[in-house]
């Protein structure tokens, strides 16, 4: 399977200038893809294809040809996820930005690793002759075949070096089918059909995120009182930037430690099967619905579902385990037993009829009985909650 890896390297003050140079030069290839695709759709009224936008990029870089070939790729990608937006209805825009550093990326031929860890980094053939390459030292590079090499940037240059590790995806076996939900209170709320319910919590995430917008807003706060461009004003944008960059890995720390603890209970429940609730678009329409204040608007638009749905994807395929998506309304306001609807503002789901539950208990039951039958149907299964935090 392909799986990544950031790895930190050292290299010569040469060396280092010259991937700094590499990321100045895939900007200029990015602003190109930009002006290329601009002048194509005023002349043919159309996008620019593919073999059209590197035919036209094609040796006029200061990069190996595979490199040049890769920011071509990525801003193809970046419009047609933009066009795919668009056509589902959310507010979206082409790539238009013109950037001053854009990562580089080795692949295939472009790059030499030995076993002492140092890697070469082809800068290929310029005016008829093979340039030298980039020589970095790497001490913990991943154990594998290693397909890609990219220079990214954050505080500081490291590689995110994609590797294939030899494993193989699990056969799928039929098992039992696990409902989940995803939260801002409880980031995974989950049911199994053998009765076994599990509750993650999100208040670490949470509170991540409130530390974050409480630092931004005091860097913020003080940058807006100096002239932009100043000293001072550049001191307090590379505090935003450390803040930024801190918070993230904080927050991506967290939600891997909070997807493997979901993953570990599938295998316990020997699942098969995970049927996940579609969100998109619940922050977005409510602040449309004018029912929040801006407080629980900041809640929402902190919610990082789209994240943990990427994490569930790949950590679940290893083991065999296939996940699917339904759209869930209606889930956390009917009752099974009734199927009369209300809504609930405390955590507990109450219904005339005698039935009761965890909202979050209730909602995931609802979405399995939805995947499974088709309908909302009695589950007459007890409950049986485990309720885990990140450490």
């Amino acid at each position: 399977m392909l799986r990544g890896q950031k790895v930190f390297f050292r290299a010569s003050k040469v060396d280092l200038d010259r991937l700094y140079a590499c990321n100045r030069e895939s900007a200029r290839v990015w602003n190109e893809c930009l002006r290329l695709a601009k002048e194509y759709f005023l002349q043919h009224g159309g996008w620019i294809t593919k073999s059209e936008l590197q035919k036209q990029t094609k040796r006029k870089f200061h990069l190996h040809s595979q490199s040049i070939q890769a920011v071509c790729h990525k801003y193809l990608f970046a419009r047609q996820a933009a066009h795919h937006s668009i056509q589902q209805g959310h507010p979206a825009r082409y790539p238009y930005k013109k950037k001053k550093y854009f990562p580089t990326k080795w692949a295939k031929d472009g790059f030499k690793v030995y076993e002492n860890g140092k890697i070469e980094l082809s800068m290929g053939i310029h005016h008829g002759k093979r340039e030298k390459p980039i020589v970095v030292y790497a001490s913990h590079l991943p154990k594998g075949t290693i397909k890609e090499i990219e220079c990214c940037w954050d505080q500081g240059l490291y590689l995110a070096v994609t590797y294939e590790d030899g494993q193989k995806e699990k056969a799928y076996k039929p098992g039992s089918s696990v409902g989940i939900d995803l939260g801002e209170v409880h980031t995974i709320g989950a049911f199994c059909e053998n009765g076994q319910a599990l509750l993650i919590t999100g208040r670490k995430i949470r509170s991540l995120h409130r530390l974050r917008n409480k630092k931004l807003a005091e860097v913020q706060r003080r940058q807006s009182k100096c002239q932009k461009g100043s000293r001072r004003w550049k001191k307090y944008e590379r505090a935003t930037q450390y803040v930024l960059s801190k918070s993230e890995r904080q927050l991506r720390d967290a939600l891997h430690k909070t997807t493997k603890q979901f993953v570990d209970w599938c295998l316990k429940q020997s699942a098969s099967d995970v049927y996940i609730g579609n969100v998109e678009g619940v922050e977005r329409n409510t602040r449309k619905k004018k029912r929040t204040s801006r407080k629980q608007a900041q809640k929402l638009s902190n919610w990082s579902f789209g994240k943990v749905k990427k994490y569930l994807a790949y950590k679940l395929a290893p083991h065999g385990i296939r996940l699917h998506e339904i759209e869930e309304s209606y889930t956390s306001q009917t009752c099974p037993v009734c199927q009369k609807r209300q809504k609930v503002s405390s955590r507990l789901f109450v219904c005339r009829c005698g039935y009761e539950e965890h909202r979050d208990v209730h909602g995931v039951r609802n979405i399995l009985n939805k995947a499974l039958h088709g309908a909302f149907k009695h589950w007459n299964v007890q409950t049986n909650l485990t309720y885990l935090r990140i450490a």
